[in-house]
C-alpha cells in the first residue's frame, strides 16, 4: 500500500480538544461576516433597513430589490461552497491523495460534459434532470479516472491520479467545445455556466436540489470514522472491523452527490474541494470527524468570499467565481504537487 501524506504516523501531533474546537467557532464567524458582505456588496450600496425590509419578502425600492437578488445567491454560495470544500476532504480521505480534488480528478468536467449532452440532444432544461445527468457525469468520470491512474507499477498513487484527472479534463472540455460550437442558440448560455458562477440563483432552482445535497451531506459526514480507519491501510482497517470496500462506496457516494448537485447548479468551480481540506488539516490535524464538518464551512466561507470579491474588484460589473477560486488554487496546486514530487522521491 502506497503511503501518503494523509496516512496518520508518529509525525502528526494530536491537536488539543481545547485548540479544535477553537477553530470551528473562528470559522463560524468568519463564515457569518462573509455572509453578511455578500448581501451588502454589489453595484448599489444598501442599508440595514433595506436589509431587513428585503428579507420580509418587500422591494419596494431600487435597494431592496438588489438585496431580494442577492439572498439566493449566497445562499448558493454557501451551499456550493460547503459541498465542494466537503467533497474534497472525502475525496482525499477515500483516495488517501492530497492532491484529490472535484476539479482535479475529473469529476466536475464530467459532470459537465453530462449536463452539456443533456441539453444539446437531449433537451434537458429542467434542474432536477440536469442534476440526475450531473451526477451520473461525475460518477463516471471519477471511476474512469481511478481506473486509469491505478494502472502500472505502484498502483493509484497520488501524482497518477492527478495527471490521469488533468488529462481527462482536458480531453472532456475538448469534448464539451466540439459539442457547443455549432450551436449558437445556446452555446453562449453553456460558455458562461461552464465558467461557474451563482449569479441569477434562485429558490425555486435551488429547491428541487435539496433531497440530493441532505443525502450527499449525511453520507459524507457519516463516513468519518471509516475514512479515519481507511487512513490507516486497507489491511489494518478490515482487521479493525471496517468493510473497506463499502466504507469507500458510501463515501465516494456522497462526495460524488455533492460534486454532481454544485456542477448543475454552478458549474464546474475548482480548487475549493484541494484547498480548502489542507487549511482546515493544518488547525484540526488528520481526524475527519474535525476535518468534514470544518471543510464544509470553510468551502461555504471561501466560496462565498470569492463571490463578494468579484464583486469588488470589478465594480460596477463582477467576475465569476469560478475564475476568482481558480487564481487562488492554481498556485496552491503547484505548491501541492511539489511538496508531493520531493515527498516521494
Amino acid at each position: 500500500m502506497t503511503e501518503t501524506a494523509l496516512a496518520p504516523d508518529a509525525r502528526d501531533p494530536r491537536r488539543p480538544v481545547l485548540v479544535r474546537s477553537l477553530w470551528p467557532i473562528v470559522a463560524l464567524a468568519v463564515l457569518l461576516a462573509v455572509t453578511v458582505a455578500s448581501i451588502t456588496i454589489g453595484s448599489r450600496d444598501v442599508e440595514w433597513n433595506d436589509i431587513v425590509a428585503a428579507l420580509g419578502g418587500a422591494t419596494d425600492n431600487i435597494a431592496q430589490g438588489a438585496v431580494a437578488k442577492r439572498i439566493p445567491r449566497t445562499v448558493l454560495a454557501l451551499v456550493v461552497g460547503a459541498g465542494l470544500g466537503l467533497a474534497g476532504a472525502v475525496m482525499q480521505g477515500v483516495t488517501r491523495n492530497p492532491l484529490a480534488d472535484p476539479g482535479i480528478l475529473g469529476v466536475n468536467m464530467g459532470a459537465s460534459l453530462a449536463v452539456v449532452c443533456g441539453m444539446t440532444w437531449f433537451g434537458l432544461w429542467t434542474q432536477t434532470a440536469m442534476i440526475w445527468v450531473a451526477i451520473g457525469g461525475a460518477a463516471a468520470a471519477a471511476v474512469f479516472v481511478y481506473i486509469v491512474g491505478s494502472l502500472g507499477r505502484g498502483g493509484p498513487t497520488p501524482l497518477k491520479l492527478a495527471l490521469a484527472g488533468t488529462a481527462t479534463s482536458a480531453a472532456l472540455v475538448s469534448f464539451i467545445t466540439a459539442i457547443t460550437l455549432p450551436r449558437n442558440d445556446i452555446a453562449a448560455n453553456i460558455r458562461s455556466w461552464q465558467i461557474g458562477g451563482v449569479g441569477g440563483a434562485t429558490f425555486d432552482t435551488m429547491t428541487q436540489a435539496v433531497p440530493f445535497l441532505v443525502v450527499g451531506f449525511v453520507l459524507c459526514l457519516l463516513s468519518a470514522r471509516s475514512l479515519n480507519s481507511l487512513a490507516l491501510g486497507d489491511d489494518v482497517a478490515a482487521g479493525l472491523g471496517e468493510r473497506v470496500a463499502l466504507a469507500r462506496g458510501v463515501s465516494s457516494l456522497g462526495a460524488v452527490l455533492l460534486c454532481g448537485v454544485a456542477t448543475a447548479l454552478a458549474g464546474p468551480i475548482g480548487f475549493v474541494g484541494l484547498v480548502v481540506p489542507h487549511l482546515c488539516r493544518l488547525v484540526v490535524g488528520i481526524d475527519h470527524r474535525w476535518l468534514l464538518p470544518l471543510s464544509a464551512v470553510t468551502g461555504a466561507a471561501l466560496l462565498t468570499a470569492a463571490d463578494v470579491l468579484g464583486r469588488i474588484v470589478a465594480r460596477p460589473g463582477e467576475i465569476d467565481v469560478g475564475i476568482i477560486t481558480a487564481l487562488v488554487g492554481a498556485p496552491f496546486f503547484v505548491y501541492i504537487v511539489r511538496r508531493q514530487k520531493l515527498r516521494e522521491l
